[in-house]
């Protein structure tokens, strides 16, 4: 055990109980055999393990709760999408001015932005985005000709 490493010491252990637990076969017949049957070694495959977790996987799908989710119902406002009702929900007027356009544009963005919605609803709130874009960015336009913008 001196002088050697600790991988080397458990080695030597390790042979020293083999060869004391097996008998030495070759001295019965006079021929070689290897250690371990080749019966013995399994070698696992993909195909050999994807098998019992498809089988474990669905008895847990059976077994699991079946939560029926109903699809998520649009908002009355989201299928609102022509350029009258988007005008007439931002209520524009000629009193606007820069940072109440820009309130406006954040409140309605709030409510309708397409990242914060299901991707059902997404169509309805791109368009509605677009056309509250087109309306603020219009009377900004507007202040900005009468020199009202501040």
């Amino acid at each position: 055990m001196f002088g050697k490493s600790v991988f080397q010491s458990v080695l030597e252990r390790l042979r020293a109980d083999e060869d004391e637990d097996v008998p030495d076969e070759s001295a019965v017949d006079g021929s070689w055999r290897a250690p371990i049957e080749p019966s013995a070694v399994i070698i696992e495959t993909p195909a050999r393990t994807t098998t019992p977790l498809r089988t474990v996987e669905c008895a847990y799908r059976e077994l699991a709760p079946v939560d029926e989710v109903e699809p998520p119902v649009m908002p009355e406002h989201l299928k609102r999408t022509s350029l009258a009702e988007v005008a007439a929900e931002l209520a524009l007027d000629g009193k606007d001015t820069a940072l109440t356009l820009a309130a406006k544009r954040r409140r309605f963005a709030a409510a309708n932005h397409p990242d914060r919605l299901p991707a059902e609803f997404r169509p309805n709130a791109t368009l509605r985005m677009k056309l509250a874009n087109m309306l603020i960015d219009e009377a900004s336009r507007r202040l900005e000709w009468t020199g009202t913008a501040k």
